[in-house]
């Protein structure tokens, strides 16, 4: 027994050290970080961040500590001399291809990385198995991102590559207890819209039902990590990702747990904090919960609805978190029935149904007549009409006649507030974010589309099919690149907004444009 207790404490011991989270670049680097990014050594503040050292990084810092202050000392030179800069391939792709189908196609082995190698002093969080990376500056894999992407692999035959990333993302949540935002050490404090599920479901449908069976593990780790604290919560509470808005039902919010600036955004953050004259630590864990979101950032989060530092989203209650959270219960539900666990498949799906209850009770606006965000702390529900409101059409398996009733109401809305030449924007106003208008991305046309098409509304789900496929086809015509974003109300001119330059190469645009070209086919 004592060999057991002592063989059972040593593997413990291990997988626990193995999960703890590797130190980020501002651990690792100290006042030579804060340096780099305030002084703006480059002008994004993600390449210091993924920088790989020349040399063991204690020396790096050492050095510095020594050289700085001294005459001619120059901390750009510093950086070159002692850090390999971070590199994008695919900048260097010249695209030869008329077709774009053709190109998407060609791109995939661009944007393909191989397995990872661990480097000491790198953000890069090592991945045992090949995966896409979205393009330009985003060098590593994105959660949400993915399975835009994955829709792409499967109309291009790439199912091998989309089981791939699952077991990657599945290998992510048994080490670090969730999907980090990316796999950088700087994105572990957050998340990103749980779309595991919905990356389950389109494997197994590539594959078989028994894939249930083998990610169902990591199905209930990631669903621990989004309702941590739920069952302490008394009414009105909140604990990172999970509110308890009455005696039976809780639902969740975006949040992060590291109350700093991200470091990817450093400068940024910091100047923005001090801008909005408001607690930093608040302000921080505001934008970096919008990180997680995925909306980063957009007047959805803003009080105002006009400036980023009124920002709010750790008081908000987001549909689409909560729709997609609802699927993962019912992923959950059928793993468990197939386990032939009766008791837990009731209990997911009663957890389910809850859920459901809750979405339509906060996040259904009957004077707007479609779903929007709740704000839990002054009990109102939001305004604003974005693409968010299109998840319960999508992701809902119960009451399909009663959701085709609702979307058709739903779909005025879209018409009225969210369409344009090019598809639909992401919310109704600009304020020179990158989530606001003339925007328009991959990944909220296709849940708009989705949603519209599969509760009734396909005419409408169609138009904004074609108009995106043809915006999305002139632009590569005319320039030779799939873009990150576009501009979906004037189609000569390029999207803009947020932090940093549109990129181009783009995974989710290719995987979403891939897909509805499958199902609409090209403009005429």
């Amino acid at each position: 027994m004592k060999k057991l207790f002592l063989c059972l404490l040593i593997s413990w011991q291990f997988v626990n050290t193995i999960a703890q989270q590797p130190a980020t670049p501002d651990k690792i680097y100290g006042d030579l970080f804060r340096d780099v990014q305030m002084s703006k050594v480059f002008p994004d503040g993600k390449t210091f961040v993924d920088c790989v050292p020349k040399k063991n990084p204690k020396n790096i810092v050492a050095d510095y500590n020594q050289q700085k202050g001294t005459p001619k000392f120059d901390l750009k030179q510093f950086v070159q001399n002692n850090f390999e800069l971070p590199h994008s391939p695919q900048l260097n792709y010249i695209t030869q291809e008329k077709d774009v189908v053709m190109h998407i196609k060609n791109l995939w082995g661009v944007l393909r990385r191989d397995p990872d190698t661990v480097v000491i002093g790198s953000s890069l969080l090592a991945l045992p198995n090949p995966y896409i990376v979205p393009g330009g500056r985003f060098r590593e894999v994105y959660y949400w991102d993915s399975y835009f992407t994955m829709l792409g692999l499967m109309a291009s035959g790439e199912g091998e590559m989309i089981e791939n990333m699952v077991k990657n993302f599945a290998w992510m949540i048994d080490i670090y207890g969730h999907i980090p935002n990316g796999n950088r050490t700087y994105y572990l404090s957050r998340s990103q819209p749980p779309f595991f599920a919905l990356m389950v479901d389109l494997l197994a449908n590539i594959k078989s039902d028994s894939t249930y069976l083998t990610f169902m593990p990591a199905l209930e780790k990631e669903y621990e990590f989004w309702m941590d604290g739920a069952v302490k919560l008394k009414t009105g509470q909140a604990y990172r990702r999970v509110v308890k808005l009455n005696d039976t039902l809780v639902l969740n919010r975006y949040w992060d747990d590291y109350p700093f600036p991200r470091q990817e955004g450093y400068k940024e953050d910091v100047e923005i904090a001090a801008r909005s004259g408001r607690d930093k630590k608040e302000m921080y864990t505001h934008l970096r919960a919008g990180a997680e979101s995925g909306i980063d950032f957009s007047s959805r989060w803003f009080k105002d609805k006009k400036n980023l530092t009124t920002i709010m989203v750790t008081d908000m209650v987001p549909v689409d978190l909560n729709s997609l959270l609802y699927e993962l219960e019912i992923v959950l539900a059928k793993c468990k029935f197939m386990a032939h666990d009766a008791q837990a498949s009731a209990d997911y799906a009663r957890r389910a149904e809850r859920r459901r209850v809750a979405i339509d009770k906060y996040c259904w606006n009957k004077t707007l007549k479609y779903y929007t965000d709740y704000n839990f702390k002054t009990h109102k529900i939001s305004d604003v009409v974005t693409p968010a409101g299109m998840y319960p059409f999508c992701l809902y398996t119960k009451n399909l006649d009663y959701m085709s009733l609702l979307a058709k109401q739903a779909a005025e809305q879209v018409k009225s507030k969210l369409l344009q030449p090019g598809g639909i924007t992401a919310s109704p106003f600009n304020t020179g974010q990158q989530w606001d208008a003339p925007n328009g991305w991959a990944p909220l046309e296709w849940m708009t589309i989705w949603g519209l098409d599969r509760c009734g509304q396909r005419e409408l789900a169609r138009d904004i099919a074609e108009r995106w496929i043809k915006l999305n086809v002139d632009v590569f015509k005319r320039t030779g690149r799939m873009m990150e974003k576009y501009n979906v109300i004037d189609l000569n001119l390029e999207a803009g907004g947020g932090e940093y330059p549109s990129q181009d190469g783009f995974g989710w645009t290719n995987g979403v444009l891939l897909a509805l070209i499958n199902k609409y086919g090209l403009p005429k």
